[in-house]
């Protein structure tokens, strides 16, 4: 009887040794490739997609790359988002920094956008986007071009998506005081990005002037002024939201 259960007793704390969860190990970090730009027009030289990939994944004996060397031409690793914007970060997948995307007609971004921040209003002169929230609460709105002349507005929740036609004027902005994470994919690999804010302060001051019928306002002495205040891709959100989220300083 005592042999019976001691066996009975081992076999149920093998059992629970086998079933017990195992840590999770997440794989190592991945940098951002050198050189991309000129790997990449290396790569446009290749005739066709199977001779890209032989060029870009292969050594000098055509032996398949291994290891690291292999990752970081296969992987590309979002966690290196850049630092310095107090609204977020946003990295870009493109060939400027990912080659393996040659010719292949696409591109992604992930961004985080901290409590009230704003992806200011930009457009992609080659690419449409279709724009999925991962984490919190996002507010969108895209102007199309002149013709249809509504701003189509909406927000988004966790895993809800929505679209930005090719060069439409678009936005994003978490109206919380939680971070909030989005997917972008875009069907070029060099989308391109103008934000509509600094390039538009770029025109020469009297056209500047003159188009936003302002001139008694805004003029040649103040229009460097404004242009010091012009943020950066993911900028501090509205005043509302700062002051709900105790931000605003």
């Amino acid at each position: 009887m005592l042999y019976t259960f001691s066996v009975a007793l081992f076999a149920a704390f093998i059992h629970s040794v086998e079933a017990a969860p195992q840590p999770v190990v997440s794989p190592a970090p991945v940098p951002i490739v050198a050189n991309a730009g000129g790997i990449a027009s290396g790569l446009r030289t290749a005739p066709s997609v199977d001779d890209r990939f032989k060029m870009l994944l292969t050594d000098s004996s055509g032996n398949l790359l291994t290891g690291d060397a292999l990752r970081q031409l296969t992987v590309f690793d979002f966690n290196n988002q850049p630092a310095g914007s107090n609204g977020g970060s946003i990295l870009h997948a493109t060939i400027d920094n990912f080659p393996i995307l040659t010719d292949l007609g696409i591109s992604g971004a992930i961004s985080i956008v901290e409590p009230c921040g704003l992806n200011i209003p930009h457009l992609h002169p080659r690419a449409s986007e279709i724009f999925t929230v991962v984490d919190g609460i996002l507010d969108t709105g895209f102007v199309q071009e002149n013709g249809f002349n509504t701003a189509i507005e909406t927000q988004l929740g966790k895993f809800q998506a929505t679209v930005f036609p090719q060069g439409s004027l678009h936005y994003q902005q978490n109206p919380t005081c939680s971070p909030a994470v989005f997917v972008a994919a875009l069907n070029s690999e060099d989308p391109g990005r103008s934000d509509i804010g600094t390039s538009f302060w770029m025109l020469p001051s009297d056209v500047v002037d003159a188009a936003l019928g302002f001139p008694h306002t805004i003029g040649g002495s103040t229009i460097d002024a404004w242009r010091v205040h012009l943020p950066a891709n993911l900028a501090a959100g509205v005043d509302s939201c700062l002051t709900a989220c105790k931000l605003k300083e």
